[in-house]
Protein backbone atom coordinates (compact mmCIF):
# COMPACT_ATOMS: atom_id res chain seq x y z
CA UNK A 1 0.00 0.00 0.00
CA UNK A 2 1.16 2.89 -1.13
CA UNK A 3 2.04 5.65 1.78
CA UNK A 4 0.14 8.99 1.20
CA UNK A 5 2.70 12.22 0.37
CA UNK A 6 2.65 14.92 3.37
CA UNK A 7 2.57 18.21 2.71
CA UNK A 8 5.27 18.82 5.13
CA UNK A 9 9.01 18.53 4.45
CA UNK A 10 10.89 15.64 4.95
CA UNK A 11 13.50 17.24 6.98
CA UNK A 12 11.22 19.49 9.23
CA UNK A 13 9.11 16.17 10.34
CA UNK A 14 12.59 14.45 11.08
CA UNK A 15 13.76 17.71 12.60
CA UNK A 16 10.22 17.96 14.70
CA UNK A 17 10.60 14.16 15.79
CA UNK A 18 14.12 14.51 16.94
CA UNK A 19 13.96 17.34 18.85
CA UNK A 20 10.55 17.30 19.98
CA UNK A 21 10.21 21.39 19.03
CA UNK A 22 6.90 22.90 19.72
CA UNK A 23 5.06 23.39 16.53
CA UNK A 24 5.75 27.13 14.70
CA UNK A 25 9.81 27.11 16.10
CA UNK A 26 12.04 28.01 13.63
CA UNK A 27 14.15 24.98 11.37
CA UNK A 28 17.57 25.10 11.95
CA UNK A 29 18.67 22.81 9.31
CA UNK A 30 22.48 24.34 8.28
CA UNK A 31 25.10 22.01 9.02
CA UNK A 32 27.07 22.49 12.24
CA UNK A 33 30.31 23.49 10.86
CA UNK A 34 28.74 27.11 9.36
CA UNK A 35 28.19 28.29 13.01
CA UNK A 36 32.13 28.04 13.77
CA UNK A 37 33.16 29.25 10.45
CA UNK A 38 30.82 32.41 11.20
CA UNK A 39 32.04 32.59 14.64
CA UNK A 40 36.01 32.64 12.96
CA UNK A 41 35.77 34.75 10.33
CA UNK A 42 33.96 37.26 12.42
CA UNK A 43 36.93 37.10 15.21
CA UNK A 44 40.01 37.08 12.00
CA UNK A 45 37.74 40.49 10.69
CA UNK A 46 37.97 42.28 14.03
CA UNK A 47 41.51 41.21 14.41
CA UNK A 48 42.40 42.46 10.63
CA UNK A 49 40.60 45.70 11.83
CA UNK A 50 42.47 46.26 15.17
CA UNK A 51 45.72 45.59 12.97
CA UNK A 52 44.87 47.85 10.29
CA UNK A 53 44.04 50.31 13.86
CA UNK A 54 46.92 49.51 15.70
CA UNK A 55 49.80 48.52 13.36
CA UNK A 56 52.22 50.81 11.65
CA UNK A 57 54.32 50.33 8.66
CA UNK A 58 57.00 51.98 8.07
CA UNK A 59 58.88 53.65 4.84
CA UNK A 60 62.59 53.25 3.84
CA UNK A 61 65.17 55.20 2.49
CA UNK A 62 67.59 52.29 0.39
CA UNK A 63 70.72 52.56 -2.19
CA UNK A 64 74.08 51.07 -2.37
CA UNK A 65 77.09 51.90 -0.53
CA UNK A 66 80.13 51.39 -0.24
CA UNK A 67 82.78 50.56 2.55
CA UNK A 68 85.88 53.28 2.74
CA UNK A 69 89.22 52.95 4.81
CA UNK A 70 90.35 56.30 6.35
CA UNK A 71 94.07 57.40 5.94
CA UNK A 72 94.82 55.47 3.02
CA UNK A 73 97.70 56.00 0.39
CA UNK A 74 97.17 55.56 -3.28
CA UNK A 75 100.07 53.71 -5.25
CA UNK A 76 100.61 54.71 -8.89
CA UNK A 77 102.40 53.88 -11.78
CA UNK A 78 105.12 56.50 -12.10
CA UNK A 79 105.72 55.45 -15.70
CA UNK A 80 103.72 52.88 -18.36
CA UNK A 81 104.58 49.10 -18.76
CA UNK A 82 103.43 45.82 -18.45
CA UNK A 83 102.82 44.09 -15.33
CA UNK A 84 105.31 41.36 -14.55
CA UNK A 85 103.97 39.95 -11.01
CA UNK A 86 102.36 41.11 -8.47
CA UNK A 87 104.02 40.56 -5.02
CA UNK A 88 101.73 41.17 -1.94
CA UNK A 89 97.83 40.05 -1.57
CA UNK A 90 94.88 42.00 -0.48
CA UNK A 91 95.04 42.44 3.24
CA UNK A 92 98.49 42.07 4.11
CA UNK A 93 100.66 43.47 5.72
CA UNK A 94 103.68 45.39 4.22
CA UNK A 95 106.82 47.67 5.38
CA UNK A 96 107.66 50.95 3.68
CA UNK A 97 110.20 50.27 0.92
CA UNK A 98 108.58 46.20 0.27
CA UNK A 99 107.69 45.69 -3.69
CA UNK A 100 104.30 45.34 -4.40
CA UNK A 101 104.21 44.95 -8.33
CA UNK A 102 106.86 43.88 -10.57
CA UNK A 103 106.95 45.68 -14.46
CA UNK A 104 108.53 43.90 -17.51
CA UNK A 105 112.01 45.66 -17.52
CA UNK A 106 113.78 43.41 -20.57
CA UNK A 107 114.97 47.10 -22.20
CA UNK A 108 116.36 48.23 -18.87
CA UNK A 109 118.19 44.76 -17.84
CA UNK A 110 119.64 44.87 -21.82
CA UNK A 111 120.95 48.02 -21.31
CA UNK A 112 122.44 47.50 -17.92
CA UNK A 113 124.33 44.25 -18.97
CA UNK A 114 125.45 45.98 -21.59
CA UNK A 115 127.19 49.20 -19.78
CA UNK A 116 127.99 46.83 -17.03
CA UNK A 117 130.67 44.86 -19.92
CA UNK A 118 131.15 48.00 -21.30
CA UNK A 119 132.31 49.15 -17.73
CA UNK A 120 134.44 46.05 -17.44
CA UNK A 121 136.02 46.57 -20.76
CA UNK A 122 137.56 50.03 -20.39
CA UNK A 123 138.85 49.13 -16.59
CA UNK A 124 140.75 46.65 -17.89
CA UNK A 125 142.35 48.82 -20.43
CA UNK A 126 142.87 51.67 -17.75
CA UNK A 127 144.38 48.49 -15.36
CA UNK A 128 146.80 47.69 -18.20
CA UNK A 129 147.51 51.64 -18.77
CA UNK A 130 146.89 54.06 -16.16
CA UNK A 131 147.76 56.87 -18.03
CA UNK A 132 145.30 56.17 -21.02
CA UNK A 133 143.30 59.46 -20.83
CA UNK A 134 140.20 57.94 -23.02
CA UNK A 135 139.86 55.12 -20.78
CA UNK A 136 139.82 57.25 -17.71
CA UNK A 137 137.12 59.24 -19.37
CA UNK A 138 134.63 56.24 -20.79
CA UNK A 139 134.94 55.03 -16.82
CA UNK A 140 133.90 57.72 -15.41
CA UNK A 141 130.93 58.08 -18.03
CA UNK A 142 130.08 54.82 -18.25
CA UNK A 143 129.61 54.75 -14.60
CA UNK A 144 127.06 57.74 -14.43
CA UNK A 145 125.31 56.04 -17.19
CA UNK A 146 125.33 52.42 -15.35
CA UNK A 147 124.05 54.24 -12.06
CA UNK A 148 121.27 55.65 -14.46
CA UNK A 149 120.15 52.13 -15.77
CA UNK A 150 120.11 50.92 -12.29
CA UNK A 151 117.61 53.35 -11.26
CA UNK A 152 115.38 53.05 -14.21
CA UNK A 153 115.41 49.14 -13.49
CA UNK A 154 114.78 49.87 -9.69
CA UNK A 155 111.95 52.41 -11.14
CA UNK A 156 110.24 49.26 -12.48
CA UNK A 157 109.55 47.83 -9.33
CA UNK A 158 106.43 49.83 -7.41
CA UNK A 159 107.35 49.98 -4.03
CA UNK A 160 104.86 50.55 -0.64
CA UNK A 161 105.73 54.40 -0.15
CA UNK A 162 104.40 53.28 3.80
CA UNK A 163 103.88 50.71 6.14
CA UNK A 164 100.42 49.44 5.84
CA UNK A 165 97.51 47.06 4.74
CA UNK A 166 97.25 46.78 1.32
CA UNK A 167 93.37 47.60 0.25
CA UNK A 168 92.59 46.61 -2.73
CA UNK A 169 94.54 45.56 -6.34
CA UNK A 170 92.74 45.74 -9.49
CA UNK A 171 95.61 44.62 -11.59
CA UNK A 172 96.76 41.70 -12.87
CA UNK A 173 99.78 40.09 -14.69
CA UNK A 174 100.53 40.93 -18.74
CA UNK A 175 98.39 43.75 -18.16
CA UNK A 176 99.39 46.86 -19.27
CA UNK A 177 99.35 50.16 -16.92
CA UNK A 178 99.47 53.91 -18.32
CA UNK A 179 101.56 56.13 -16.17
CA UNK A 180 99.66 57.38 -13.22
CA UNK A 181 97.20 54.39 -13.15
CA UNK A 182 96.35 53.31 -9.79
CA UNK A 183 97.74 50.36 -8.66
CA UNK A 184 96.96 50.12 -4.98
CA UNK A 185 95.91 51.27 -1.75
CA UNK A 186 97.43 51.27 1.71
CA UNK A 187 95.48 51.81 4.80
CA UNK A 188 97.02 52.29 8.20
CA UNK A 189 97.07 49.47 10.31
CA UNK A 190 94.97 51.67 13.02
CA UNK A 191 92.35 52.93 10.39
CA UNK A 192 88.99 53.72 11.19
CA UNK A 193 86.11 52.17 8.67
CA UNK A 194 82.91 53.65 7.81
CA UNK A 195 80.15 53.44 5.47
CA UNK A 196 79.43 55.42 2.58
CA UNK A 197 75.75 54.97 1.83
CA UNK A 198 74.20 56.72 -1.36
CA UNK A 199 70.31 57.55 -0.76
CA UNK A 200 67.84 58.67 -2.69
CA UNK A 201 67.91 62.98 -2.06
CA UNK A 202 63.84 63.32 -1.84
CA UNK A 203 64.41 61.37 1.88
CA UNK A 204 67.00 63.97 2.75
CA UNK A 205 64.43 65.93 5.13
CA UNK A 206 64.09 62.97 6.55
CA UNK A 207 67.41 61.89 7.84
CA UNK A 208 69.67 62.89 10.42
CA UNK A 209 72.45 61.67 12.39
CA UNK A 210 72.01 58.85 15.33
CA UNK A 211 69.11 57.47 12.91
CA UNK A 212 70.12 53.38 12.53
CA UNK A 213 71.25 52.33 9.11
CA UNK A 214 70.49 48.91 8.32
CA UNK A 215 73.29 47.39 5.78
CA UNK A 216 73.35 44.26 3.82
CA UNK A 217 77.11 43.53 2.24
CA UNK A 218 77.31 41.93 -1.49
CA UNK A 219 78.24 38.41 -1.37
CA UNK A 220 76.54 38.19 2.40
CA UNK A 221 72.36 38.18 1.72
CA UNK A 222 70.52 38.32 4.43
CA UNK A 223 72.84 38.87 6.99
CA UNK A 224 72.23 42.51 8.71
CA UNK A 225 74.44 44.89 10.13
CA UNK A 226 73.13 47.64 12.36
CA UNK A 227 75.03 51.03 12.10
CA UNK A 228 74.68 54.93 13.61
CA UNK A 229 74.50 57.21 10.83
CA UNK A 230 77.17 60.05 12.03
CA UNK A 231 76.55 62.67 9.12
CA UNK A 232 74.28 63.51 6.18
CA UNK A 233 75.32 65.64 3.44
CA UNK A 234 73.93 69.04 3.36
CA UNK A 235 73.72 68.79 -0.73
CA UNK A 236 71.86 66.77 -3.03
CA UNK A 237 73.94 65.84 -5.56
CA UNK A 238 73.46 63.93 -9.12
CA UNK A 239 75.66 61.06 -10.41
CA UNK A 240 78.29 63.16 -12.39
CA UNK A 241 79.23 65.18 -9.42
CA UNK A 242 78.86 61.54 -7.57
CA UNK A 243 81.38 60.27 -10.28
CA UNK A 244 83.72 63.35 -9.32
CA UNK A 245 83.84 62.32 -5.77
CA UNK A 246 84.53 58.98 -5.55
CA UNK A 247 86.50 58.89 -8.74
CA UNK A 248 86.63 56.39 -11.58
CA UNK A 249 87.62 53.62 -10.26
CA UNK A 250 85.26 53.82 -7.45
CA UNK A 251 82.23 55.14 -9.02
CA UNK A 252 82.07 52.23 -11.40
CA UNK A 253 81.13 50.10 -8.37
CA UNK A 254 77.95 52.33 -8.06
CA UNK A 255 74.97 52.17 -9.64
CA UNK A 256 72.35 55.05 -8.58
CA UNK A 257 69.16 56.83 -10.47
CA UNK A 258 68.12 60.52 -9.88
CA UNK A 259 69.87 63.30 -7.57
CA UNK A 260 71.17 61.20 -4.05
CA UNK A 261 72.58 62.27 -0.99
CA UNK A 262 75.23 61.10 1.21
CA UNK A 263 75.65 59.60 4.25
CA UNK A 264 78.32 58.59 6.41
CA UNK A 265 78.11 55.43 8.94
CA UNK A 266 80.97 54.57 11.66
CA UNK A 267 82.07 50.95 11.38
CA UNK A 268 82.74 50.20 14.82
CA UNK A 269 85.13 46.95 14.17
CA UNK A 270 88.02 46.16 11.33
CA UNK A 271 86.00 42.52 10.77
CA UNK A 272 82.82 41.10 11.15
CA UNK A 273 81.33 37.47 11.38
CA UNK A 274 79.23 35.69 9.18
CA UNK A 275 78.21 32.36 9.62
CA UNK A 276 80.62 31.76 12.70
CA UNK A 277 83.60 33.09 10.34
CA UNK A 278 85.44 35.91 10.65
CA UNK A 279 86.30 38.42 7.75
CA UNK A 280 87.77 41.78 7.33
CA UNK A 281 86.72 45.16 5.73
CA UNK A 282 88.23 46.24 2.55
CA UNK A 283 87.80 49.40 0.66
CA UNK A 284 85.54 49.69 -1.70
CA UNK A 285 83.50 46.82 -0.53
CA UNK A 286 79.64 47.18 -2.14
CA UNK A 287 76.74 46.87 0.12
CA UNK A 288 73.15 47.60 0.60
CA UNK A 289 72.15 50.60 2.94
CA UNK A 290 68.66 51.20 4.36
CA UNK A 291 67.18 53.65 6.79
CA UNK A 292 63.64 53.96 8.34
CA UNK A 293 62.28 57.33 7.70
CA UNK A 294 58.43 57.21 8.34
CA UNK A 295 56.40 55.46 10.56
CA UNK A 296 52.55 55.41 9.67
CA UNK A 297 49.46 53.75 10.66
CA UNK A 298 48.80 50.70 8.29
CA UNK A 299 44.62 52.48 8.22
CA UNK A 300 46.17 55.99 7.08
CA UNK A 301 48.54 54.27 4.30
CA UNK A 302 45.89 51.68 3.23
CA UNK A 303 42.88 54.80 2.85
CA UNK A 304 45.08 58.21 2.41
CA UNK A 305 42.37 60.79 2.74
CA UNK A 306 42.33 60.27 6.61
CA UNK A 307 45.67 61.60 6.76
CA UNK A 308 43.61 64.96 6.93
CA UNK A 309 41.25 63.64 9.98
CA UNK A 310 44.22 62.37 11.62
CA UNK A 311 46.88 64.31 11.49
CA UNK A 312 50.44 62.05 13.06
CA UNK A 313 53.70 62.72 13.87
CA UNK A 314 56.33 60.48 11.67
Amino acid sequence: MEEKPSIFRKQAVEYYRHYRRQEGDVLHLAPSWTRWTYWLLAALLLGGGLFCLLGSISEFASGPALVRLDRRTEVTAPSGGVVAAIEVQPGQHVVAGQPLVTLQAEEERNTLARLQRELELHLVRYMRDPLDESSRQALTTLRAERELAQARLEARSLRAPVAGVVGDLRIQPGQFLASGTRVASLADDDASVHLLAFLPGYYRPFLRPGMTLRVELDGFRYDYHELRIETVGDQIIGPNELQRYLGQDQADAVKTVGPIVLVRARVPSHTFTSDGRIFGYFDGMPARAEAAVRVEPILLTLIPGLKALFPHDD
